[in-house]
């Protein structure tokens, strides 16, 4: 729970020193020339920013999203009748690929956090942050390079190229001036933040890496203490995500877990595993049209999920959790409301109503399937 307090933290470093929106504006300014190469200048500063910013509202909501709503007016492009020129396919693929840097690093998602908690009290699984990103790597290899390109076709720009962007994110680095040294600091803090979770875990928990972290950056003055104290939704968050896990623990202790798992025992004792598993996955997945939180969707669904798995006899338990997991992120992109900056792109104005839908669909359609196509055969040999 720290931990995950903690990665909040560093989105305040981000936030206050103005790091990550200068990172966004020199991608924009390096690959801004073609709109599918500003689309991928949108997705690799999401990537940049990911391993360090838990909460994705902060990311995709606070500082890529504020980015991108001033690109479009450069080429004439408005919420109505002229959003199809550039700015729908950039508003859904900037918010499609914050869905899958949500998945690629566990510390992108703070129920990424809260699931490996659960996991570990109710599967006995421990996952690392290294086992994490190495679980998901061909899928999140994938899916980064191909979504820009597919919603290139499935759902293009009017306007395929153009220089003016390039010249305004100039112009609002110029207005930045030279990088000071407080964003120096804050990069070099969050290198070695990145750093101690991959390396370090052998000799100091990933916990403690935060924390030292958190202190350097008060020590050098990156953020003030009253930074933290004024941060309600840090302390919210810590408050709140400890009583999910104690809850979640509380299933076991009070003998639901038990109680759900000799009854689905026999019914799964014929199903074969492959279809099993693809079963899973499926429901876990879409069962989220009818969540607006992950966190919620993780402390209420996960635990009975897996005890569902449990009860398979011979079924590769730490595979199949990585699987489950690795959804968290992804099913953010189906609704509306399904993640924190779901709200923020759909009011934009930029993605009709029915496109949303649409959109999100066949989206999380195609994050399914490349999860259990290329996903699940390399966690099987990958987890062993």
């Amino acid at each position: 729970m720290w931990l995950i307090f903690a990665a909040t933290v560093f989105a305040i470093g981000y936030e206050a020193t103005g790091l990550g929106r200068r990172i966004a504006l020199l991608l924009v300014k390096w690959l801004g020339q073609r709109t599918l190469g500003l689309s991928y200048a949108v997705a690799v500063a999401d990537l940049v920013l990911a391993p360090f910013m838990p909460s994705n509202t902060a990311r995709s909501g606070g500082t890529i999203y504020p980015v991108l709503k001033n690109i479009q007016p450069l080429y004439g492009s408005l919420p109505g009748q002229s959003s199809r020129k550039i700015g729908s396919y950039l508003m859904w693929t900037g918010f499609a690929i914050t869905n899958v840097t949500s998945s690629m690093f566990l510390t992108a998602l703070a129920p990424n956090l809260l699931a490996i908690e659960i996991v570990q009290k109710v599967a006995r699984v421990d996952i690392t942050w290294t086992a994490w990103t190495l679980g998901f790597l061909p899928v999140g290899l994938l899916l980064f390079a191909a979504i820009p390109l597919i919603i290139y076709i499935l759902y293009p720009p009017e306007i395929k190229r153009g220089a003016k962007v390039v010249h305004w994110a100039k112009n609002q680095l110029a207005s930045f001036g030279r990088i000071s040294r407080r964003e120096v600091t804050m990069a070099i803090l969050a290198l070695l933040a990145l750093g101690g979770w991959i390396k370090g875990g052998r000799w100091i928990a990933p916990v403690t890496v935060a924390l030292i972290v958190i202190s350097l950056m008060l020590l050098t003055k990156v953020i003030t203490w009253n930074d933290i104290a004024a941060n309600k939704q840090a302390w919210g968050v810590l408050v709140w995500f400890a009583t999910l896990v104690t809850m979640a623990d509380a299933l076991n202790s009070v003998g639901f877990l038990k109680w759900f798992a000799d009854r689905t025992t026999a019914c799964l004792a014929n199903v074969p595993h492959v279809a099993l598993i693809i079963g899973l996955v499926a429901v876990f997945f879409y069962i989220h049209y009818l969540f607006a939180s992950s966190t919620a969707h993780t402390a209420a669904v996960l635990p009975v999920f897996l005890t569902a798995v449990l009860t398979a006899k011979g079924l590769a338990i730490r595979a199949v959790t990585l699987i489950l997991m690795y959804s968290l992120g992804l099913f953010g992109v189906i609704s509306p409301y399904a993640t924190g900056p779901a709200p923020m792109w759909y009011r934009s104005g930029y993605i009709p109503t029915k496109d949303f839908w649409r959109m999100g669909f066949i989206t999380g359609f195609i994050f399914v399937l490349v999860l259990l196509a290329v996903g699940l055969p390399w966690v099987l040999h990958f987890a062993k």
